[in-house]
């Protein structure tokens, strides 16, 4: 078994539900008292969400590429980035590195081709929506129409993300309007919509609706899973 890198705390709260989906894979697959071999690093969120919001790239850049740094030298095979979010500088982390990283929109993409589905909405941090480096990412590289909110959900997604799910806080309310979104990003085209922040799973789930979604969070964890067992 391969060891899993993983650069969590951002936030905390979702790192946790990789953590989990790892370990019980991996004890499903191979049975026992098996459970992954990992080498977790989880920085301190507060520094990193000033930053983000100040975007101040650079500033991310050095504190997660330090702490990728120690990921590896905990013997780990490859990298987990745990967040949507900071793939952003996933390029400036990896020049830190000789482990490769496992991008986790490129895992989603595969995840959404295989289900044969063309167009996609995605939800996420402003960044993740607005930035062009997931986006695009999937759009050029995996030919994925990415339809996403109008201005004022964005704005709603990203401080119920901010707000709310990264200090742990799930609110009815919040679901109610995460779902409104959801289905209106279907009756827009969208064949199934992303939910591209490690913490919107929290707040909500398949079960919620009949849209087809795509939990960045399982689909990340579960590659990982894959990577660590291929021979």
């Amino acid at each position: 078994m391969k060891t899993i890198g993983l650069l969590g705390g951002m936030s905390w709260e979702s790192t946790v539900t990789y953590y989990r989906i790892i370990n019980e894979e991996i004890n499903r697959r191979l049975g026992g008292h098996h459970s992954a071999r990992l080498s977790l690093f989880s920085v301190d969120f507060d520094e990193i969400e000033i930053l983000q919001h100040r975007e101040d790239w650079d500033g991310t850049a050095e504190i997660l590429g330090a702490a990728a740094e120690r990921v590896e030298r905990g013997s780990a095979d490859f990298l987990l980035i745990c967040t949507n979010t900071m793939h952003k500088i996933a390029g400036e982390i990896g020049a830190r590195i000789r482990i490769p990283i496992v991008h986790i929109a490129d895992a989603t993409a595969e995840a959404i081709v295989s289900r044969g589905v063309k167009t996609v909405g995605l939800m996420g941090t402003r960044f993740t929506m607005e930035d062009n480096f997931y986006k695009g990412r999937l759009e050029v590289k995996y030919g994925l129409e990415v339809l996403i909110p109008e201005k004022e959900d964005r704005e709603l997604i990203h401080r119920v993300i901010y707000d709310e799910l990264c200090l742990g806080k799930i609110r009815g309310t919040s679901r109610e309007n995460f779902l409104a979104i959801i289905q209106e990003l279907h009756e827009r085209g969208a064949q199934g919509v992303i939910l591209g922040c490690t913490e919107i799973s929290l707040l909500v789930g398949q079960e919620d609706t009949n849209v087809p979604l795509f939990d960045t969070t399982e689909i990340h964890a579960l590659k990982a899973v894959e990577m660590a067992l291929a021979e």
